[in-house]
């Protein structure tokens, strides 16, 4: 395993070879499967092509490596100073896509920016700018944080900001993927424990508010509990994904012969490929990802210790963010596809079909390797200090 663990220098860069060897997986899986789960779907275009998705998720994952290449190129003091900005031009990309004209609707929320062609899903860039916000905030504040209550609360403001335009449009999972990361890192900088678990339950009572008082949200809850009361409207995609499940048994039916993405699983390419992995690839298909997604999560919360170490706070939390970003929304959506989880549409990471998240995937990652970069430049400069990772 210390093989590992130590870093690959190529050219200026330390690189981590088990980081990049599970990214690496995690999107040519992705890829496959969702070429897979997309073939069919190139037939219904006005000129039929079955290849259109296949090729524009190629181009999405070119377009993220070179943007990762540019992210992983910028110092880590860089990103400090720029997080507040960053937050900023977040809020304002959501007001703008609730501009009459602007915002594209699909499925009937306003969610997406259109750039060059290419579908920007405008909360997928706000996560990745809160990590950076609030990595940059607990460095910052860390005394207040941990002594007053308003140290908790003053950048959860901006957060309930984002929240609401979020609500706006809807999108509910993405206001409560925003907010995990919020409170995780803030717990993890030293938040007092009884102002955390006080504040965690307010919001706990506010999200439940949200789903009892409106009926759409409060449909999907009950129609998760079950499915099969209705399994031709509110229980449709979720009875749909059991099945999916159901037929993969342990070795799965084979790549490219699941039938569930022929128009019976709603949005297979996108947020219910878990669903055909798991028709296709079976069991071991299913524990191998989440496997991947384990190792990855893991990995990022070692580097965000070493970065600690190395007395690189803002590093460490813009990692420890990331980590739970990648861990959180993979869970739900997995917790989805197997019907442990209402319905919510957020997309599995590094995996999914679609431009916007794929692209901010593949900068969040970078961003970690620039963490990683810098931790092996000191370790490196000091050998006998720090730790190697």
């Amino acid at each position: 395993m210390n093989q590992w663990r130590k870093s690959i220098r190529i050219g200026d860069f330390y690189f981590d070879p088990l980081l990049l060897s599970v990214c690496t997986f995690l999107l040519i899986i992705g890829y496959i499967m969702v070429a897979s789960s997309s073939l069919h779907l190139g037939l219904r275009m006005e000129t039929p092509n079955i290849w259109h998705y296949p090729l524009r998720q190629l181009a999405h994952i070119g377009l993220g490596l070179f943007l990762g290449f540019c992210v992983a190129n910028v110092p880590m003091r860089r990103w400090e100073k720029l997080g507040p900005v960053l937050f900023i031009t977040g809020l304002f990309l959501l007001v703008i896509v609730l501009i009459p004209g602007l915002g594209i609707r699909v499925n009937g929320s306003v969610r997406w920016l259109s750039l060059g062609g290419i579908r920007i899903q405008v909360s997928e860039v706000v996560k990745f700018f809160a990590v950076i916000y609030i990595a940059g905030y607990v460095t910052r504040h860390k005394d207040s944080l941990q002594q007053s209550a308003f140290g908790l609360v003053k950048p959860l403001m901006l957060f309930a900001v984002a929240c609401a335009l979020l609500l706006l449009e809807p999108d509910f999972g993405s206001s409560v993927v925003i907010l995990m990361i919020a409170m995780g890192v803030m717990f993890l900088a030293g938040a007092r424990l009884s102002q955390f678990i006080l504040l965690l339950g307010l919001l706990a009572v506010a999200g439940s508010m949200l789903v009892i008082f409106w009926s759409y949200r409060l449909k999907r809850v009950t129609s998760f509990i079950d499915p099969f009361k209705d399994p031709l409207d509110t229980g449709f995609q979720l009875v749909q994904a059991l099945i999916s499940f159901g037929r993969g048994e342990v070795t799965g039916v084979g790549l490219g012969s699941g039938i569930q993405k022929l128009f019976y699983l709603p949005e297979a390419h996108t947020d219910f490929l878990f669903s055909v992995i798991a028709e296709e690839l079976g069991l071991i298909g299913v524990v191998s990802i989440i496997a991947l997604f384990s190792i990855l999560i893991w990995r990022t919360f070692q580097i965000a210790e070493a970065a600690e170490i190395a007395g690189q706070r803002f590093s460490a939390f813009i990692a420890y963010g990331l980590g739970i970003w990648f861990g959180f929304q993979a869970f739900v959506n997995m917790g989805v596809n197997m019907g442990i989880l209402p319905t919510k549409g957020l997309t599995l990471p590094l995996m999914s079909y679609g431009g916007g998240s794929m692209m901010v995937m593949c900068c969040a990652v970078a961003l970690l390797f620039r963490v990683k970069n810098e931790i092996a430049e000191i370790n490196a400069s000091t050998p006998k200090g720090g730790r190697n990772v």
